[in-house]
């Protein structure tokens, strides 16, 4: 018989970092899943991404989204896809008992909704290019530096660094106690925690679209959260992939996270693209509108686009077209997860619910991806601040990890003191992987303009103030 995921089992109240004797939160009003939203909304992680680029460099003249603002964003989506859902889990099994419906109809929404909110507080300063620069100023080392390497990490560990990756990072974040004495990082609940975790898997066996396992397109925690991921995993039933060592089914919510994101970013990439004048709202109409067909009820072709002549302003047209195709889209996505229902408490959905849509709206979906790449992600200041912040990320890896790598160094002193106590760097060999950790942990929690900063201070470009 093949095993499956229950519905009942996929939420727990236990934090990371509680005892085994730890009773759960009795509190009614404010629940448990309500403190992990609350904690990181309040947390330095969550208010750092105001100054982490999303797409279009910061600041400017015009304002576009952060990665705090997209966020925010993220997780209102989130919050609507989770209540839409969960209302209908709960009306298809009416007799799972009262625990059941009261989650199902009034807390997977708060569940997803915070999940969203942190699901890019992994992300390094400059966009994904921070991402790329990790990764490629560890896969770049060579002779004495290289050999170090290789010869005290694991080769999980070392693959970890090369291919960083921001999902992992976030997972980090929120579960590693770092400099503090209390275990499990933010204390947030296995079922929030879990449903962050787009690539169940380590850095080892990710990364890997050849096995056709949608836990594998990357990797979401790195050597260090093993254990604490499968402690996560246990608790809430969630199926191990046979044939692997640590490669596991998406939680359920996963979907409901991702789908989110996916949502946003396509049209609110172009929203900004719009007010900065990159693009016009003739080429949106043209690529959203169209989107709207072969609907009926109140948002058929024919009421949208009345209602846009109704509308005086060009950047509230726009807003309109991204409100209504947003709804659109989180009705669309809903049916798909309960129509797959089957194969997603299974594990055996491989496709994001966004990829489930009818040929004729991925069609649709396409030309969005095509103009979007073309037009928006290669516009030159886009580009120009990916470049820099290539540079600069790869600078400081340079120094800091040099330091970590030769101690004995006079500079490699001064430079370690400028990391934060909450990153440790431990003496010995035995401890290199979490000293390089520890310095990407810095690294990866900046801001842009902190990294800027640091840059032009410690490469003597910037002295003022000395």
């Amino acid at each position: 018989m093949q095993q499956t995921m229950q519905w009942a089992t996929l939420y727990s109240a236990k934090r990371s970092g509680d005892a085994r004797d730890k009773v759960d939160n009795p509190d009614r009003l404010r629940t448990s899943f309500l403190r992990d939203y609350d904690r990181i909304i309040f947390s330095s992680a969550f208010r750092r991404l105001q100054n982490k680029t999303q797409v279009f460099p910061l600041p400017g003249p015009v304002f576009v989204h952060n990665r705090l603002t997209h966020s925010l964003e993220v997780a209102s989506v989130g919050r609507s896809l989770g209540r839409e859902v969960g209302v209908k889990i709960a009306d298809k099994y009416k007799d799972a008992g009262t625990a059941f419906q009261e989650f199902y109809r009034y807390e997977l929404a708060t569940v997803i909704s915070a999940a969203c909110l942190s699901h890019d507080i992994g992300n390094p300063p400059f966009g994904h290019s921070g991402e790329d620069a990790i990764r490629a100023y560890f896969s770049d080392l060579e002779g004495e530096q290289l050999k170090i390497l290789e010869d005290n990490l694991s080769a999980n560990q070392l693959q970890d660094f090369r291919k960083f990756e921001g999902n992992s990072n976030a997972f980090r974040i929120l579960t590693h106690s770092f400099n503090e004495p209390i275990s499990g990082g933010y204390n947030l609940t296995h079922t929030t925690l879990a449903s962050i975790v787009k690539y169940p898997c380590t850095s080892v066996e990710g990364f890997n679209k050849k096995t056709g396992l949608i836990s594998c397109k990357k990797s979401g925690f790195f050597d260090s959260e093993i254990a604490t991921y499968t402690a996560i995993a246990e608790n809430l039933g969630l199926l191990k992939k046979g044939g692997y060592d640590y490669v596991y089914a998406r939680h359920p919510y996963v979907y409901l996270t991702e789908a989110a994101d996916d949502i946003c970013y396509r049209i609110i990439d172009l929203e900004d693209a719009h007010r900065l004048g990159i693009t016009s709202l003739e080429k949106i109409q043209e690529l959203f509108l169209p989107f709207f067909k072969e609907e009926s009820g109140y948002n058929n072709y024919e009421t949208v686009t009345r209602k846009l002549q109704e509308i005086n302003d060009p950047n509230q047209k726009v807003q309109y077209i991204r409100a209504i195709w947003i709804g659109l889209m989180v009705n669309k996505l809903t049916a798909l997860f309960m129509e797959h229902e089957t194969a997603i408490l299974a594990g055996n959905l491989q496709e994001s619910l966004m990829d489930l849509l009818p040929p004729a709206y991925l069609d649709l979906l396409e030309a969005v991806n095509q103009y979007s790449y073309k037009h928006v992600y290669n516009y030159k200041p886009v580009v120009q601040i990916e470049i820099a912040g290539f540079h600069i990320i790869g600078a400081l890896l340079k120094e800091f990890n040099g330091a970590v790598l030769r101690p004995d160094k006079a500079k490699s002193g001064k430079l370690l003191k400028l990391i934060s106590q909450q990153f440790p760097i431990k003496k010995g060999a035995e401890h290199l992987y979490e000293n390089l950790q520890s310095v990407v942990d810095y690294i990866s929690g900046m801001t842009d303009l902190y990294a800027i900063d640091l840059y032009r201070k410690i490469t003597g470009i910037n002295v003022t103030g000395l």
